[in-house]
């Protein structure tokens, strides 16, 4: 499992940036939908939200937008008591739901200038920051036209100019890719690293896991309404991480060859047949372990024509959390 650990203390990170969440719980009736979860999102830094569904992370996100108020914990957006002063709060949090959810009827023009003035900006100002972010988003030629003309993918784009159009501090994110036709999803993620690199503190929830990884920093992973364990997915923090790889060569005939080859070197494998993806499984521990396993095979004479991880890191985390029943690893995320 790659630079895995049980939670932080929630006091690891400045009060003064990004979110930081602590012994969160909000119920509905008799359904815990928030049971203890805590969490930090720190500035310059995009972090991923993971959990199946049902795990407590859309009602989280409510919390933090503070457009549910919780039962119980405490947060704190870039040194503001968001339970105490949610106002303030909402003033550094920029809110990207799923859908689009409101305002189809105006312009697009219109929805961003409305947003804008409710953020305290006079009839110019608005009017030229919804110009910005329409053209940023690459919706410009829309500008006039009412939002339920737009497709889902241009919706999830107007959206996130919506989300950000008055510069917040704190960006949440819900299933921003959703709709999004690749081109658009490479922007994104361009976009959301860019939002992060300037100060910005992103918390992102998708259950796209090899997408996610591409723009996250850190991931917070999250079972049954509690906090489970953190991830490292900064550069160079895998490098010993256990991984599974699929070997295979170029001769389906020559399965039985690898398999020996893989078992006498007393490795785990997998050899499980998969007629769409074709060789086994085998875990190894660390890169450079990976890179002597592949000049070994070469140098035994075994023909490799392909050698490389299975699936993403935070694929491999899930996996190992099986977080549909996995008991939480230390008190805080």
């Amino acid at each position: 499992m790659t630079a895995l650990s049980p939670a932080p203390p929630p006091t690891a990170a400045p009060s003064h940036t990004g979110i930081l969440a602590h012994g969160l719980a909000r119920s509905f009736g008799s359904v815990h939908a928030v049971r203890d979860i805590s969490l930090v999102a720190p500035a310059r830094c995009v972090t991923a939200l993971v959990g199946p569904n049902g795990s407590g992370k859309t009602t989280l996100m409510l919390i933090l937008a503070t457009l549910l108020r919780p039962d119980r914990g405490s947060v704190s957006v870039a040194g503001v008591d968001a339970v105490r002063s949610p106002h303030e709060a909402r003033r550094l949090i920029g809110w990207m739901p799923d859908t689009l959810g409101m305002w189809e009827a105006l312009t697009c023009h219109d929805v961003l200038t409305s947003l804008a003035r409710l953020y305290g900006m006079g009839a110019a100002e608005a009017g030229r920051r919804a110009d910005e972010q329409l053209e940023w988003v690459g919706l410009t030629e829309f500008a006039r036209r009412p939002a339920r003309v737009l497709s889902r993918g241009q919706q999830q784009r107007l959206s996130l100019a919506r989300a950000t159009v008055h510069r917040p501090s704190v960006l949440l994110l819900d299933e921003p890719a959703n709709g999004l036709d690749p081109s658009s999803r490479l922007r994104l993620r361009d976009d959301v690293r860019a939002m992060a690199d300037a100060g910005t503190a992103v918390l992102i929830s998708s259950h796209v896991l090899a997408e996610l990884e591409e723009m996250a920093d850190r991931a917070v992973f999250v079972g049954e309404g509690a906090s489970v364990a953190v991830q490292d997915l900064s550069a160079g923090s895998g490098e010993d991480a256990v991984r599974l790889y699929r070997v295979a060569g170029p001769d389906p005939s020559g399965r039985a060859e690898l398999l020996a080859a893989l078992t006498d070197r007393g490795l785990t494998v997998d050899a499980t047949e998969d007629p769409h993806r074709p060789g086994v499984l085998v875990r190894v521990a660390g890169e450079q372990a990976a890179a002597d396993l592949l000049a070994d095979l070469v140098r035994a004479g075994v023909p490799v024509s392909r050698f490389a991880p299975e699936g993403s890191r935070l694929e491999d985390t899930y996996r190992e959390l099986d977080l549909g029943t996995a008991p939480r690893i230390g008190g805080h995320a």
